[in-house]
């Protein structure tokens, strides 16, 4: 069958961990400490950004080293994707997912800018606000549900990945390709 892809594997695996778990910590953590001492909106919109800021670069390396992890796992096991039943309707779910999860990150990101710059005190953040008028408050209550979305979706990639793990098991494989030969050749029992 397979070999070891142990470097690719674990990019993929720690990839979605910390884009799980900083999303499912932030929606959590940092945004319930905001609330809790920021005072007021524009306080609490400060404080949930400056986090939210800091955390950018690792939760892009994160799923940077995802995708990166999950393309070469694609590009390894395609011999499964086409022969054994049932890999390829994981596969195509956990692509959808990962989109899914890749655009209500990025639609978090720029709700979160939008809030940030409206909320600064630097003149500069607030000229550039100016030129773009947002509803603040519409944007909070979008970026509220969307950043719960980051790891609910995030949290469907770690059980379709369970999935995938359960489909590797040698039975499994045996099982899966028997019923795609058959499949295939309507003449076996």
């Amino acid at each position: 069958m397979s070999g070891r892809n142990t470097v690719i594997r674990s990019l993929h695996d720690l990839g979605l961990a910390a884009w799980f778990g900083g999303s499912l910590m932030g929606a959590v953590g940092l945004n319930g400490a905001a609330r809790q001492e920021g005072g007021t909106q524009t306080t609490q919109a400060r404080i949930a950004s400056a986090g939210w800021t800091k955390w950018m670069p690792v939760s892009a390396a994160a799923v940077a080293a995802h995708l990166y992890g999950g393309g070469g796992l694609l590009a390894v096991n395609a011999h499964r994707v086409c022969s054994q039943k049932g890999v390829a309707g994981t596969t195509t779910a956990k692509t959808v997912v990962t989109a899914a999860a890749l655009a209500a990150t990025a639609y978090a990101r720029v709700l979160g800018k939008k809030i940030e710059l409206a909320s600064s005190p630097d003149p500069q953040d607030t000229e550039k606000a100016a030129k773009h008028p947002i509803d603040t408050a519409k944007a909070q209550r979008q970026l509220a549900c969307v950043q719960w979305a980051v790891p609910a979706l995030t949290g469907s990639l770690v059980v379709l990945n369970a999935l995938h793990g359960e489909q590797q098991r040698p039975l499994e494989q045996l099982h899966g390709m028997w019923e795609h030969a058959r499949a295939v050749t309507p003449l076996l029992p």
